[in-house]
């Protein structure tokens, strides 16, 4: 039997993400969910060596990884319209269960129950991989306003406080000690070697 799951994923790099802002430079859907993948890996990371938890840092970032793939079905709602009010967002949740379903009738039946657990996760690696979601947006921010777009401005005040109000130890740690970075060039990244 042929199966096309794989070959829908290679589509995240055709859906660009922040459709409703001016952006310096388009980010597509398949970058993000690398980055979100990344900074979930480090949550998952600094959950277990700070905060004393026992979590799968590569589950984390699996989770992470598939964390926007129905995407490639919806498309990306801008989030201003997503979370506008209670019945948009029920409904669009729905849409967007129906298109993980339609995502994972297209694997290998073998294969499904390992997906499930990453369509469905744990509610810590939910957590985790909603604060890399946010914190990738922040550093989204941080970029855009780096170029002089000024169309970030409000976009970054909101984010970090929705961070902030997470109360996520992992998130705080990452924040105080790699977010300042996304503010360096390459040359003071270097120097600081």
């Amino acid at each position: 039997m042929k199966n096309y799951f794989y070959a829908m994923m290679s589509r995240m790099k055709n859906i660009y993400r922040w459709g409703l802002m001016r952006n310096t430079r388009r980010e597509n859907l398949s970058e993000h969910s690398l980055e979100v993948a990344q900074i979930a890996h480090a949550l998952a990371i600094i959950s277990n060596k700070r905060c004393g938890n026992d979590i799968d840092p590569n589950y984390v970032a699996a989770v992470a990884m598939y964390h926007d793939t129905s995407e490639i079905i919806t498309g990306d709602m801008p989030t201003p319209i997503k979370y506008y009010n209670s019945e948009i967002k029920s409904a669009y949740k729905q849409i967007e269960i129906t298109a993980e379903k339609q995502l994972m009738d297209m694997l290998p039946e073998d294969f499904r129950e390992d997906f499930h657990k990453i369509y469905s996760p744990d509610e810590k690696a939910e957590k985790l991989v909603k604060a890399a979601d946010k914190i990738s947006a922040l550093i989204k921010c941080i970029e855009e306003l780096n170029m002089g777009n000024k169309e970030f401005t409000v976009a970054k005040i909101t984010i970090r406080k929705a961070i902030d109000g997470m109360k996520l130890p992992e998130a705080d740690i990452f924040l105080n000690e790699f977010l300042e970075g996304f503010n360096l060039t390459l040359d003071e990244l270097r120097q600081s070697e």
